[in-house]
């Protein structure tokens, strides 16, 4: 949404906004010139003057905003309606999947800049660019000129169906969003729509051996391109085998618009990472190393804790988890108890509830008690200060911290090394 924000501003709106809490998102807007109100929400919110509502598919229909910008008559759109028509008439590469989709996205768009095809991009996370005078700043909105839009294509609710792409990457395809969907079929079906809106000159890429995305490949008449065949092309600065799927994702995707080879190669040796993508945060004051990852799904986890053991190989891994959903954590409980198998203890967040009401029947506690069963020592402790006070006493020079969770438990990452951060 922030990015959407900075896109129409670009293009000459004046913006307003709402966020439920102040933030470091609404801090960095302010600073832009754009209103944010926050607190509850509430209809005097909504300027006299607004002539277009846009609105993220995460929040309740019976929000007094958007009640009230109903009952005016003003004109409303949802986060991905308003991606659809800002992508229109444009090459469209939407970068989708369960998981990988902001390093795969931002990958491509720095390869495509580095080409010079000077593309739009909008990446769910911040990434690292530099801006016209050579200093580096962290954005989630490129404005480019040229006709390539490379977009993060997000499958909650279906909402990346509002857009048509010209070649699509498909980094995998897992059981998530079980809030929306019923089952694992049923996320196929929307992934196959998708696939079905590709012209016949465009790209689906993706892998071909994944028997998921069998009827996936044969709901569209476009090129089929396997990126596993760019897997062994060239070398990241960031670690983990899932991070090299999704180099070879950008690869592909620059091999088929005509990008040369030694611009892509060049382009990701100096990709570095996104904001909350294994992400470095610093150094306590015991010598620990503190990491901050988004990861979020059993099969996230277990990507970059591999990752994090690979890179550390003799280090004491401690990852504090904070659960995100009711639903996903119970639905996927088995897989959870079983994602941290390359950490040596795990120490456990409330869930984060997010959209949802809470749900007495599953708990961090819960979680813990699962994750125990495996072998790997896990706790569940009340609130972030007490998360704090645990990893302060109990880490030393020969510890890796991991922060991980789609909440704001990256505040304890940068309370250990008490260094401020920047959001989207």
């Amino acid at each position: 949404m922030s990015a959407m924000a900075r896109m129409c501003m670009a293009k000459g709106a004046k913006i307003t906004g709402y966020d439920q809490s102040p933030s470091e998102i609404t801090k960095a807007l302010e600073t832009e010139g754009v209103v944010i109100h926050t607190g509850l929400p509430d209809a005097s919110h909504l300027s006299p003057n607004t002539s277009l509502v846009v609105y993220t598919i995460a929040i309740p229909e019976n929000n007094p905003e958007l009640m009230e910008a109903k009952a005016r008559g003003i004109e409303m759109k949802t986060y991905p309606q308003m991606l659809g028509i800002m992508t229109e008439g444009h090459r469209t590469i939407a970068i989708s999947g369960t998981h990988g989709k902001t390093t795969t996205t931002a990958m491509t768009i720095g390869i495509l800049k580095e080409a010079g095809l000077n593309p739009h991009g909008i990446v769910g996370s911040l990434m690292k660019m530099k801006d016209e005078r050579g200093s580096e700043k962290y954005t989630n909105y490129v404005a480019g000129s040229g006709e390539y839009f490379v977009i993060e294509a997000c499958e909650y609710k279906r909402s990346f169906l509002n857009v048509r792409p010209f070649v699509l990457v498909i980094t995998n395809i897992d059981n998530d969003h079980l809030d929306y969907y019923k089952d694992i079929a049923d996320i196929q079906s929307a992934f196959s729509e998708l696939a079905s809106f590709l012209p016949e000159n465009g790209a689906l890429i993706c892998d071909t051996d994944d028997e998921l995305l069998k009827s996936v490949i044969s709901a569209t008449k476009a090129r089929v391109i396997d990126y596993k065949k760019y897997l062994p092309e060239y070398s990241l600065q960031v670690p983990g085998i899932h991070n090299k799927k999704d180099g070879a994702c950008a690869l592909a995707v620059a091999d088929f618009i005509g990008v040369e080879n030694e611009d892509g190669a060049r382009g990701l040796k100096s990709f570095s990472g996104t904001w909350r993508r294994f992400e470095k945060i610093g150094i306590t004051e015991t010598g620990a190393v503190v990491y901050d990852d988004y990861g979020h799904h059993p099969t996230e986890v277990s990507a970059t804790l591999r990752g994090a053991r690979e890179l550390f190989p003799n280090k004491k891994i401690i990852v504090a988890f904070h659960p995100h959903l009711f639903s996903r954590t119970k639905l996927l409980l088995p897989q959870f108890a079983t994602a941290f198998k390359d950490a040596d203890e795990v120490v456990l967040a409330p869930i984060f509830p997010a959209r949802e009401a809470f749900d007495p029947t599953i708990s961090s506690e819960i979680l813990a008690g699962e994750i125990a069963k495996t072998g790997t020592k896990a706790i569940a402790l009340p609130d972030f200060e007490s998360i704090v006070k645990k990893l302060q006493t109990e880490s030393d020079n020969n510890t890796l911290i991991m922060t991980m969770g789609a909440g704001d438990i990256y505040k304890v990452a940068q309370i250990l090394v008490n260094r401020a951060r920047i959001e989207p």
